[in-house]
């Protein structure tokens, strides 16, 4: 099945965009019909990014849900992200990369120390970043309201043995993938600061959001 697929949006015509530093939190509202691009700057960056219902946040993107229904792993044009009540959040409308990831998680103190080494723990994670995020928006979210996320432009194939392998990123600069809206939503994005692996080629780096309205 062919998932790339180039945008017909012109930047020139966007609602909005941003520019999010490397390894910087971000928290951002998108309504329902929005498109919503991001693109990957410099090539092989990884963008933790959970969503949620901006009306009732107890309704979040769910990887379980999402996976059951397309059947498969990785995500790209076509793919719909599910909600935890099963109800469509978002949809792939193009992408210029191909693969993204669903089950490598977020980086935290803890899977550095695990992963890595004890004196990794206090290095700053994604898991930092979204509750940083939260704390800023002082919206009444914080550590309860954090789900599995989506890794966008990350690669992260599965062992023969069943186990999980944070490899080279697929991506390349200008890469990007844009979705729809479905429900109206907030974005808590990780520009993940990893430097442990090469899911950043060691080297975080920006990218650009780019927000269109509904046509």
């Amino acid at each position: 099945m062919q998932t790339l697929r180039e945008s017909t949006l012109d930047p020139a015509a966007a609602l909005a965009i941003h520019d999010l530093p490397a390894g910087e939190p971000w928290l951002h509202e998108v309504k329902r019909g929005q498109t919503l691009r991001i693109v990957d700057l410099e090539g092989n960056q990884a963008v933790d990014t959970i969503f949620y219902n901006a009306a009732d946040t107890a309704e979040s993107y769910s990887v379980t849900d999402t996976l059951q229904r397309q059947g498969g792993i990785y995500l790209s044009t076509g793919s719909v992200l599910y909600s935890n009540r099963g109800r469509p959040m978002l949809s792939i409308v193009a992408d210029t990369c191909g693969r993204h990831d669903t089950l490598g998680g977020a980086c935290a103190a803890e899977s550095n120390t695990v992963r890595y080494a004890l004196q990794k723990k206090f290095m700053h994670s994604c898991r930092d970043n979204y509750l940083l995020a939260l704390a800023r928006a002082d919206n009444g979210m914080g550590k309860r309201d954090l789900v599995p996320n989506v890794n966008f432009f990350m690669n992260v194939p599965v062992t023969e043995a069943g186990g999980l392998s944070f490899e080279d990123g697929l991506s390349a600069p200008g890469k990007y993938v844009e979705l729809r809206a479905e429900m109206d939503l907030l974005v808590l994005v990780s520009n993940c600061p990893q430097l442990n692996n090469p899911c950043n080629a060691y080297n975080p780096t920006p990218v650009r959001f780019v927000t269109w309205d509904a046509a």
